[in-house]
């Protein structure tokens, strides 16, 4: 199996504290496209979803079909404890799962540093399951990293080797470079809207 889709190599860097992907809070970019969002019962799916600071943002400001996935139990168990209230009204669910298996079908898919946490060689598989699990003009909205990286998780690119990896799949409605950055990623961050097609 794969380093990088395995639960204990996540758990373990979550029980350690390595996370340093991690800001603390939402970002952003995401938070100003939330913003925007005036359907609060459209089905969002947050793959490796981390700490979930983009679910929390999005469930107290009414959304109520979130439901997010990570491959880390010991995150997760985390999770149902701190989204608790969430899940018992029906808000959201907390999955443990390898997100090349999930299956369904969603309005919306965020991507927030799970692409970055992908070996480059499964990138193809991202894509296609990202276009599997969206319904018919679905929309995968997120932020990723626009250099490349020494070695890695996290793992970087290009715009360019971005555009042509999503083509096959996606329309690019938005795919440029973030304006409204955290101070540590200003410069170095696209904001992705695609469209699925």
């Amino acid at each position: 199996m794969d380093t990088l889709l395995n639960d204990d190599y996540w758990s373990q860097r979550y029980e350690a504290g390595e996370t340093g992907w991690d800001i603390g809070y939402v970002s952003t970019p995401l938070k100003e496209y939330f913003d925007q969002l005036t359907d609060k019962s459209v089905s969002i799916l947050i793959p490796g979803c981390g700490n979930s600071y983009e679910a929390e943002y999005l469930l107290r400001h009414g959304f109520t079909n979130v439901t997010l996935i990570d491959i880390s139990a010991v995150l997760v168990e985390r999770l149902q404890e701190k989204l608790q209230f969430y899940i018992e009204n029906g808000n959201c669910r907390v999955i443990h799962q390898d997100f090349f298996f999930h299956q369904g079908q969603y309005d919306l898919i965020i991507e927030q540093t799970f692409l970055s946490a992908l070996d480059p060689a499964l990138r193809p598989r991202y894509v296609e399951q990202m276009h599997d699990l969206l319904k018919p003009g679905g929309k995968l909205v997120g932020v990723i990293f626009d250099f490349p990286f020494e070695g890695g998780p996290p793992f970087g690119g290009l715009k360019e080797e971005y555009l042509a990896m999503f083509a096959p799949y996606f329309q690019s409605v938005i795919f440029e470079r973030c304006i409204n950055s955290i101070p540590p990623r200003a410069g170095n961050e696209l904001f992705i809207r695609l469209d699925r097609k």
